[in-house]
């Protein structure tokens, strides 16, 4: 027969699994919510940036504006940095779509129908 604690433990097992996966969406919420506070304090500093520092980064002060005209539960650089990888994206695109002028052959170039090597 077991014992009071035994039959105890075994009745709040489901009890205790039904409240962790109750409270398992709630909790990954929260972190979310603090990681997008403590992103947007720290996109804040871009803010306080000169316009030159910004277009180092890839940014414009507007786009650092719009980011935080989000509402303030959305993380802010999640806006910044798709912004930035799309321009660097399309930057790379126009890269790759422009050919060589001049077609190599085996590391060297060809010019006028002779191969030189460079």
């Amino acid at each position: 027969m077991p014992s009071h604690a035994e039959a105890c433990k075994s009745a709040a097992e489901p009890f205790g699994r039904v409240i962790f996966a109750a409270a398992a969406p709630v909790m990954a919420r929260l972190r979310r919510l603090a990681t997008a506070f403590r992103h947007r304090h720290d996109a804040a500093v871009l803010m306080g940036l000169d316009d030159r520092m910004l277009a180092d980064i890839g940014l414009t002060r507007r786009e650092v504006r719009q980011a935080f005209d989000e509402p303030v539960w959305r993380d802010p650089t999640e806006l910044l940095a798709d912004r930035v990888a799309g321009r660097r994206s399309a930057r790379l695109v126009r890269r790759r779509a422009a050919p060589a002028i001049v077609p190599e052959i085996g590391g060297a170039r060809a010019l006028g129908g002779q191969i030189r090597r460079f």
